[in-house]
């Protein structure tokens, strides 16, 4: 998938060293709000296990883990190999039958300039596509309000709120919940038109 500056795309086995990359110099910004930041560092051996079990995850159908990657649009580039790592996203499926989750994160070096905004849209966009598709979630700890105001600019709907175990440091253990439905995202895509 493509966005005006970003490629997405599944991370792949030789991405190992730039996401390790990617992860270490932001690991101060992402593990308060990551529960998966707690097992960073991770080894070169653990590292291509992961991105192994993305794939596989991938391929059976189940969830899909994204690389954001930046494009470069001089070169007319749709492939950036190991280039400039934004951050990640990707979907989840344990919102259940019909709905799909999404969530992301950016690399510190790449904060404050609606990166995560142009994933979560391009994201949604897809989710769409896939057949019974017919919600879209993304959910956050009420104290991540960085993250909430994701949702919220690009006009889900706050779903409510719910106890929820916290998983990461920074977390208050309460889930708010975001959604939209297929015919007000695309009646909002042809809004903004």
């Amino acid at each position: 998938m493509t966005t005006p500056r970003l490629i997405l795309r599944r991370w792949r086995l030789t991405d190992a060293a730039v996401l390790s990359r990617a992860v270490e110099e932001s690991l101060d910004h992402i593990r308060p709000w990551m529960s998966w930041a707690a097992d960073e560092p991770l080894s070169s051996v653990a590292r291509a296990e992961l991105l192994r079990t993305f794939e596989a995850e991938w391929a059976s159908g189940g969830d899909v883990v994204y690389g954001a990657f930046l494009r470069d649009t001089t070169s007319g580039d749709t492939d950036p190999g190991t280039g400039t790592v934004v951050g990640g996203c990707g979907f989840t499926r344990r919102a259940g039958a019909g709905t799909l989750e999404l969530g992301y994160w950016v690399h510190v070096h790449h904060l404050r300039r609606g990166y995560a905004t142009e994933m979560a849209s391009s994201l949604t966009d897809a989710a769409f596509t896939v057949a019974g598709v017919e919600r879209v979630e993304i959910h956050n700890d009420r104290a991540n309000g960085r993250s909430g105001a994701v949702p919220a600019g690009l006009g889900f709907t706050f779903a409510g709120e719910r106890p929820d175990a916290a998983m990461a440091p920074a977390e208050v253990g309460m889930d708010w919940t975001w959604a939209v439905t297929r015919p007000a995202w695309v009646s909002r895509r042809g809004e903004r038109r």
